[in-house]
């Protein structure tokens, strides 16, 4: 059985419902992620401010929405149609400006060197090229452009958390369908060697994980899966954020050269 993609157009249209299992992306997630996005900008003395930002995978808009509150000039960019319908009535109705469009990361609609900062979040894995996601990607950036991302690593860890816990195991699973392949994971280094193939220079690697305690995190998921507690109550109660470990999974950035 191969990855479920085709689940962000079956329940696509309620990303923002905190019932809906792709809602466990936003809580903490978005926080912890945005909070290591945002300081990167900083150590890199990069205003976000009418920068054009580029969103490639961008699902329900969680990521769009903050980078718009920065002062960004959003596109989102995702496959599924039904997602980009759902990002983009919630971006109006929150009087953001955000853009989106229906576009893989392989094929990205858009001229050369458009964008100021491109970033990609829980996409990388999912993607079925990825030399040319990354190769996409580079030729959209400015030089000077900045790449942000997170992706989860290939690991005995990731392989017992992501696969075993929120996907397969009955009592803790998420959903009902495969959301992940422990095969399609990335090594730091594998992407690294991507990322250098098509001129982008890698600058920091962090880790993100689950900071709350490892029985605590277990028995939410068992609520959740009981329904007990929302995929949104999960997300928050897990704690995700930046953590010293890589080994499940991993934020970071790239630059392309002036």
């Amino acid at each position: 059985m191969g990855i479920d993609n085709q689940i962000y157009n079956r329940i696509g249209d309620s990303w923002w419902d905190e019932d809906n299992p792709l809602n466990l992306l936003h809580g903490s997630f978005t926080a912890g992620r945005f909070a290591y996005f945002r300081d990167v900008l900083q150590r890199t003395g990069r205003d976000p401010v009418g920068r054009t930002a580029v969103d490639i995978g961008s699902g329900g808009g969680f990521l769009a929405e903050e980078f718009a509150r920065l002062g960004c000039r959003v596109i989102g960019l995702d496959p599924s149609e039904v997602s980009v319908r759902t990002a983009l009535g919630h971006a109006r109705s929150s009087g953001l400006d955000a853009r989106y469009v229906v576009a893989t990361g392989e094929r990205l609609p858009l001229a050369d060197e458009v964008a100021d900062v491109a970033y990609c979040c829980d996409v990388l894995e999912h993607v079925s090229d990825l030399d040319r996601v990354i190769a996409e990607t580079a030729r959209v950036l400015k030089p000077g452009g900045i790449y942000l991302f997170d992706t989860i690593n290939r690991t005995l860890a990731s392989k017992l958390l992501v696969i075993k816990v929120m996907q397969e195991w009955n009592l803790t699973r998420i959903i009902d369908t495969e959301l992940h392949s422990w095969a399609m994971f990335i090594k730091p280094a594998e992407l690294e060697e991507v990322l250098h193939r098509h001129g982008l220079h890698l600058g920091d690697i962090a880790g993100l994980g689950l900071r709350a305690n490892k029985l605590g995190v277990l028995r939410n998921f068992a609520r959740a899966r009981r329904g007990t507690i929302t995929m949104g109550q999960l997300s928050r109660a897990v704690n995700a954020g930046r953590v010293k470990p890589t080994n499940i999974s991993y934020l970071g950035f790239a630059t392309k050269p002036s």
